[in-house]
C-alpha cells in the first residue's frame, strides 16, 4: 500500500503545479513543474521507484524492473492522483484546466512530440534508476526533473506538454465534467507516451544486451 500511496502522492502533486502554473500563467513554468517532479522522485524514488507517470510504469515493466502485479495498481494510483489534483487546482484557482495541442500544430506535429520527449523520459529514468551501472547515484532525480523541464520549453507549446498518460487523462476528464472541454485530444496523450515509453524499452535492451532485471 505504501507504493500505491506514494505514486498518488507524487502524482498528485505534479499534476496540481501544472494546473496552478497553468492558471497563472508564468513564463517560468517549466522550471516549476520539472522542479515538482524532481523533489518528488526523489521524495518517493526509495519507496515506489517514483514513476508518477503510466508510460513510465509500462517501461519499466517491460525492463522487468518493477514486478507485474503492481502495475495496474500504480496506473490507477496515478489516474487517481491526477483526477484528484485537477479537482483540487480547479477549487483553487475557480477554474478546470487541460493540456491541447497548438491549434496551428498537425496532428503528426504533437503526436512526435508527445512520443519522443516520452522516450527520452523513459530511457533517461531507465538507465538512472534501474541499472547496476549507476545504482546508488545521487543525480537520478536531477536527470528525470530536468528531462521534463527541457521537453515542457521545447515541446509544450506545440502538444500541450503532457509526457504522461495521467497528465492527459486527470486534466481531461475534470475539464469534461466541469463542461468546458471534450475528450478529443486524450487519444494524443495515451497512444504517444505509452508508444514512446515502449521505444525507449526497446532501445534501453539495445543498450544493455546482457541486463537482466537487476542489472
Amino acid at each position: 500500500m505504501k507504493k500505491y500511496l506514494t505514486e498518488f502522492i507524487g502524482t498528485f502533486f505534479l499534476v496540481l503545479t501544472i494546473g496552478l502554473v497553468a492558471a497563472t500563467g508564468t513564463p517560468l513554468g517549466p522550471l516549476t513543474i520539472g522542479s515538482i517532479l524532481m523533489v518528488m522522485v526523489y521524495m518517493g524514488g526509495h519507496v515506489s521507484g517514483a514513476h508518477y507517470n503510466p508510460a513510465v510504469t509500462l517501461g519499466i515493466m517491460i525492463r522487468g524492473a518493477v514486478p507485474k502485479s503492481d502495475v495496474l495498481p500504480y496506473m490507477a494510483a496515478q489516474i487517481l492522483g491526477a483526477i484528484a489534483a485537477a479537482l483540487v487546482s480547479m477549487l483553487i484557482v475557480g477554474a478546470s484546466f487541460a493540456p491541447e495541442p497548438d491549434p496551428e500544430a498537425s496532428v503528426v506535429a504533437a503526436l512526435l512530440v508527445e512520443l519522443l520527449f516520452t522516450f527520452a523520459l523513459t530511457l533517461v529514468i531507465l538507465n538512472v534508476a534501474t541499472s547496476s551501472a549507476t545504482k546508488g547515484n545521487s543525480y537520478f532525480g536531477l536527470a528525470i526533473g530536468f528531462t521534463i523541464l527541457a521537453a515542457a520549453y521545447a515541446g509544450g507549446p506545440i502538444s500541450g506538454g503532457a509526457f504522461n498518460p495521467a497528465v492527459g487523462l486527470g486534466p481531461i476528464v475534470v475539464h469534461a465534467i466541469d463542461g468546458k472541454g471534450t475528450f478529443g485530444d486524450l487519444w494524443l496523450y495515451l497512444v504517444g507516451p505509452f508508444a514512446g515509453a515502449v521505444l525507449a524499452a526497446f532501445v534501453f535492451a539495445l543498450q544493455h544486451p546482457d541486463a537482466s532485471s537487476g542489472d
